[in-house]
């Protein structure tokens, strides 16, 4: 993977997915949980088809409480050309939300990434299946899957510091 150029300000990992309320939040919190004290990377996430201010899914919260991780304080917000533009990574939850956001945002493309890309164990499955409407059991195999590409992505970050 090619790092993309890095901004002066404080980098940006911005989290995509559907709605913003399931597999972006629950991304975001578990990068927050594993990245390092003192990390520069501030961590957000965005959704292609959001409803500007949904809470996060109660499922979503309670697979994450069970690892002992905290559900970020969220509202969700739709993918906007000031996000893209910010975020130095974008990390879309499957093949699709890539392919909605290099469509809608063309310059993105050196920092567009699939968060399965960085699960090792991954395989040719390169997309996070969307748990909404489904039971907890659902919500907790979308968090292990989440769950199980962060350190790769968090090894990544740290070589682009």
């Amino acid at each position: 993977m090619t790092p993309p150029a890095t901004s002066p300000t404080t980098p940006l990992v911005l989290f995509v997915c559907t709605g913003n309320i399931c597999r972006s939040p629950m991304a975001e919190a578990l990068l927050r949980h594993h990245l390092p004290q003192g990390s520069p990377w501030r961590v957000a996430s965005a959704g292609t088809s959001a409803i500007d201010g949904d809470l996060i899914s109660s499922d979503a919260v309670e697979a994450l409480a069970e690892q002992g991780i905290e559900a970020p304080d969220h509202g969700s917000q739709s993918l906007t050309e000031t996000l893209v533009r910010e975020a130095q990574i974008i990390v879309a939850m499957t093949r699709c939300h890539r392919d909605i956001i290099l469509d809608r945002f063309s310059a993105a493309s050196q920092k567009v990434f699939l968060l399965k890309s960085f699960d090792p164990h991954a395989g040719d499955d390169k997309d996070v299946p969307d748990p909404i409407g489904s039971s907890l059991i659902v919500y907790r195999r979308c968090r292990d899957g989440i769950a199980a590409a962060i350190p790769g992505l968090a090894e990544f970050l740290s070589e682009i510091q």
